[in-house]
């Protein structure tokens, strides 16, 4: 039997799915705009797929990724047969990231981060204080 989940190990997983969050949206606005000389080498937007598991023994449920995966809409073809990068046909892929929705979703991330960093530094107080009252 595994050992009952704290409350550090919540918030401690959840921080580590954030950041692969965080990691994928900066990814994504790296790339925003990106051209590339066919659909299949353009760039998609990824995203996490995350996973609610949840402990028996304390009733906490921890987020875990699942997977990262593709989303959002297809590259945009457009005609450009000066673009270096163009095609036979003279087309160019440009990746449609869509810059807004990925800023959205980042400052969600980081609210989100920040809130399991608080959790853990309330914890650590509660923890310390219930300490001291044995003094």
């Amino acid at each position: 039997m595994a050992d009952p989940l704290t409350i550090f190990q919540v918030a401690g997983k959840a921080m580590s799915a954030q950041l692969l969050r965080m990691n994928t949206t900066a990814s994504n606005l790296a790339n925003a705009g990106g051209i590339a000389s066919s659909e299949a080498a353009a760039y998609r937007t990824m995203k996490p797929v995350f996973r609610t598991e949840y402990d028996k023994a304390t009733g906490l449920a921890t987020v875990n990724v699942e997977s990262v995966v593709t989303a959002g809409a297809t590259p945009t073809k457009r005609y450009d047969p000066s673009h270096p990068m163009a095609d036979k046909d003279g087309n160019i892929w440009e990746s449609a990231v869509d810059e807004t929705r990925e800023l959205v979703d980042m400052m969600e991330t980081a609210r989100t981060y920040q809130n399991n960093v608080e959790v853990m530094q309330t914890a650590k107080s509660l923890i310390l204080d219930t300490l001291k009252m044995g003094r």
